[in-house]
């Protein structure tokens, strides 16, 4: 099977069986998404959306949360992990919103990069999911499930290679879709430690002794 076959293969099944997806953090504007992503660095999104609603009672938009101090923030994201710089993040961010960009979140991936404590991944899911952009979010699951699948070249070994290699190849409609669809395998079927393999679908084109696999055999 060629890798433009095998794109064919893997993208023709998620969007006949999984549809649209999106992202299961829980939000209702996009400073909210923006640090909810923010939060969710090395944490799950379950614990994520745990912590999220008492936050935005209290601090609901940028202008709120800028007026705050690190130490009020953590008050409320203790629970998650690297809780004292998330909270520095979150306060710092939420003022140069303020005073850059008049309280509203930026669109383009120069603008989102420029605010403490968001780097690419979390610039391409608030461009994807709220501005409806293809770009394409490269976190642990969707790096695992790109290299195990046969997806990307070895010589993808960074998440921006990896994203390159994945925009390129899939058609841009699906760009935002797609991101979902291998995140949610990664973290449901293709675990890191234990990939559920009796259940995985495209098991038997998986070719497990690719190198970036932890399936060799």
């Amino acid at each position: 099977m060629t890798r433009k076959e095998r794109y064919e293969y893997i993208l023709d099944y998620f969007k006949k069986n999984e549809g649209h997806k999106t992202t299961e953090l829980n939000f209702s504007s996009p400073f909210q998404l923006l640090c909810a992503t923010l939060l969710s660095a090395q944490c799950t999104d379950k614990r994520i959306n745990e912590v999220t609603p008492e936050l935005f009672r209290h601090y609901p938009d940028a202008r709120a949360m800028a007026a705050a101090e690190p130490e009020d923030i953590f008050e409320y994201v203790h629970s998650v992990s690297y809780p004292n710089s998330k909270s520095r993040h979150l306060v710092e961010m939420s003022r140069k919103l303020v005073s850059d960009f008049g309280g509203e979140v930026p669109s383009t991936t120069e603008e989102l990069t420029t605010l403490p404590g968001v780097g690419r991944k979390t610039a391409n899911v608030l461009q994807s999911v709220w501005y409806g952009k293809p770009t394409l979010a490269v976190d642990t699951h969707v790096y695992r499930v790109a290299h195990r699948l046969g997806l990307v070249p070895d010589t993808a070994n960074t998440p921006l290679k990896v994203e390159q290699y994945l925009t390129k190849s899939i058609p841009e409609a699906d760009i935002p879709d797609a991101h979902h669809w291998l995140l949610l395998h990664g973290r449901y079927v293709c675990k890191s430690a234990k990939p559920m393999c009796e259940r995985c679908p495209f098991d038997a084109i998986c070719p497990k002794k690719f190198r970036n696999s932890k399936l060799e055999r």
